[in-house]
């Protein structure tokens, strides 16, 4: 009965939903307590050295985007995150909700929960809380939620280059029910 069938599909299409929120909530709670904990504990102190000449935790209010740019455009931030999140939910609606897409979604999950943790910083304290730092090759210092833009970002890169399809992206772009049904 293709109406049972549709409903199933809905039903499992809500499912994926409730988990891709939940799992975004869980990620943003993360970054959000490990920035409360390099606030209450590294502010004010040297550095915490973890691998001598290597990895540190090291308190550094950072008031711009990625690597310092930016300094001081909360408004421009904050309509750069809306922006950011509707794409990704719009994003999020139009991937076929079977196995050979779940890496898009996965993505989609850790740039929203990147871009929001971030966004929650720059609103509430008008600045971001980064922390880890890798003194070996001087990598500028970032937070749990800038690795989960760039891990993220990466791995969307390369399943976009060498995984899918170009007739496979296009099913998302315009909305078509792909092939294989839900997983």
């Amino acid at each position: 009965d293709f109406t049972n069938m549709k409903f199933k599909d809905n039903e499992k299409r809500t499912v994926h939903y409730i988990a891709a929120v939940i799992l975004t909530l869980f990620c943003i709670v993360l970054d959000q307590y490990t920035k409360h904990l390099a606030y209450a504990r590294l502010k004010g102190q040297k550095p915490f050295v973890i691998l001598d000449g290597i990895f540190e935790l090291q308190y550094l209010e950072n008031r711009g985007a990625a690597f310092g740019l930016f300094q001081n455009q909360q408004f421009f931030f904050l309509m750069s995150a809306a922006v950011i999140s509707i794409v990704i939910v719009w994003f999020y609606i139009r991937v076929p909700m079977n196995r050979r897409f779940f890496p898009l979604r996965f993505c989609a999950v850790f740039l929203m929960a990147g871009a929001v943790g971030n966004c929650i910083d720059r609103t509430i304290r008008k600045f971001v809380v980064d922390f880890l730092y890798f003194k070996l090759i001087d990598f500028p210092i970032f937070n749990v939620a800038d690795i989960y833009v760039t891990a993220a970002a990466f791995i969307l890169a390369f399943l976009l280059v060498f995984y899918y399809k170009e007739d496979e992206l296009e099913t998302i772009y315009h909305n078509k029910k792909s092939e294989g049904g839900t997983a």
